[in-house]
């Protein structure tokens, strides 16, 4: 093969992976149609996996918690997504940046206009497993799980709209939430 066709064949090479790869963050784009907008599971698992681990520090650094690998998921038929976390704890300084457990809870989503993301709605705790703790939660570390569900829901998103979608929304306003046939769907409305 002429140093030619090895450029024209590399070329074709780059080009085919460079379209596949497009075709794949295709998949991903938020989709707007007429009178809402669709987020896919593969979106909101993106958002979660550039916002973890999140570390925490409760009585002045002795109880600590670290929750790693989020893992999100929208279950066939159900109008919650499932959050599937590994959780680190540590007391009087020791190490909680390695899972010593796992947790997963459900939830709704709602939009918040302040931070401009889907946040999580009347989460609820479906099950826990800390081995280290002979596999259930002591009252300190579900103290502290819970103290961190509420500020989590509260403050920050799960997925957070980006300033390009927010521009091809306009001055439309944002309405309900709802958890459909795998997806988030944001209902529209006119302001």
């Amino acid at each position: 093969m002429t140093p030619r066709r090895h450029f024209i064949a590399a070329a074709l090479a780059l080009a085919t992976g460079l379209a596949l790869a497009g075709c794949s963050t295709l998949n991903a784009v938020t989709a707007l149609l007429g009178n809402q907008v669709n987020f896919t599971q593969p979106q909101l698992q993106q958002s979660l996996d550039r916002n973890f681990p999140k570390h925490y520090d409760k009585l002045g650094g002795l109880v600590s918690m670290t929750l790693l690998n989020p893992h999100l998921s929208i279950p066939q038929g159900s109008n919650r997504l499932r959050l599937d976390f590994d959780l680190g704890i540590g007391a009087l300084g020791s190490d909680s940046s390695r899972p010593s457990g796992h947790f997963a809870l459900t939830s709704a989503l709602r939009y918040d206009p302040t931070t401009r993301g889907l946040h999580l709605q009347e989460p609820t705790i479906e099950q826990v497993d800390v081995p280290s703790l002979g596999g259930v939660m002591n009252s300190s570390a579900r103290g502290l799980l819970n103290n961190w569900l509420a500020g989590y829901a509260r403050d920050e998103p799960v997925y957070r709209f980006d300033n390009s979608l927010l521009d091809r929304l306009g001055s439309r306003r944002i309405g309900r939430t709802d958890i459909e046939n795998g997806q988030v769907v944001v209902r529209l409305g006119d302001n």
